[in-house]
């Protein structure tokens, strides 16, 4: 019998803590090319949203992710994010498990956001999310769960209160103010230029998790090109994050950008001065949700899930 895990179920299978460190693990093994994936293809349908299959393979099992971003979906009353994540034995091929997707997304995207942070930006600083939906959320919980002082800012005010209030943490009182703190966490749809040339001051950092498609951007070219520039993975963030746009101006290259796993692997210098400004460029990874997955899956037989039979 096959285990499906809802939301719910994913959530309470893996808390904020285990999902920073099966992330961490997850870019490492990337890093020293243990884990391997597939680019992100992605099927469109724009303007409306599009849908993207993102396959790993790692640690005796392997997944393919299947997940949609439609923008528009809220004022439907509908989420962003929906898809399933299959999970497979490499050995065997056999399915092991299903997934809500949205809620795995979630979770790694949280993860990642807090990794990058603890990683690249100045310690013990103040922390701000910049939007409250589903992965707003995760990110603001996963950098509380690390102990940062975090703050919430989203366009929707009531949302950010309510959020805010649900995970015990503080409300931006403007965007500006937000944008302010030490670390900031941007995760909007990216149909908005959030920190345009110039607007970052010394010792700042940004993980920048919401212009994750062609088109999309949260940050100016030139603001990205005064930065110390880190990606989540080079292929991907150069040609469909928020990369993308400062390489075909040719403002950065290849050279000019390090991968989070050469740092966590010792390959490569991370912060190198408390007055450096650092920007991570996520795209999300399937090895992260490979190793959402995993973590998930390994809690199967401690939660009363649902089974059905192929």
């Amino acid at each position: 019998m096959i285990p499906f895990f809802s939301a719910r179920h994913v959530e309470a299978a893996v808390p904020p803590e285990q999902a920073y460190e099966a992330v961490r693990a997850a870019f490492v093994a990337h890093a020293r090319g243990e884990w391997t994936m597939q680019p992100k293809l992605y099927v469109t349908n724009y303007p409306a949203g599009d849908f993207r299959a993102m396959p790993a393979l790692g640690g005796g099992h392997a997944l393919l992710k299947w997940v949609t971003s439609f923008p528009g979906n809220p004022a439907r009353g509908l989420p962003t994010v929906s898809g399933l994540v299959v999970l497979s034995n490499a050995e065997t091929g056999v399915v092991e498990a299903l997934m809500d997707a949205g809620s795995v997304t979630a979770l790694r995207t949280g993860a990642a956001a807090a990794l990058a942070a603890e990683t690249l930006g100045v310690p013990g600083g103040s922390a701000a999310v910049i939007g409250a939906g589903v992965n707003g959320r995760a990110c603001a919980r996963s950098l509380k769960a690390l102990g940062r002082d975090v703050s919430l800012w989203d366009v929707h005010g009531d949302r950010a209160r309510s959020v805010a209030a649900d995970l015990g943490v503080g409300v931006a009182s403007s965007r500006e103010d937000a944008l302010g703190a030490d670390v900031v966490v941007t995760v909007t749809p990216g149909k908005q230029i959030l920190l345009p040339e110039g607007s970052l001051r010394p010792g700042q950092h940004v993980s920048l998790m919401g212009a994750d498609g062609p088109g999309k951007a949260e940050i100016a070219v030139e603001e990205i090109a005064r930065a110390r520039i880190f990606c989540d993975e080079w292929e991907q963030a150069s040609h469909g994050g928020e990369l993308a746009a400062a390489v075909d101006a040719g403002a950065i290259s290849r050279d000019d950008t390090t991968e989070l796993g050469a740092v966590l692997t010792g390959a490569a210098k991370g912060r190198r001065s408390d007055d450096e400004i650092t920007i991570f460029d996520s795209t999300g990874l399937a090895i992260q949700d490979l190793a959402i997955a995993i973590a998930a899956y390994q809690r199967a037989a401690a939660l009363d899930l649902p089974t059905f039979d192929l």
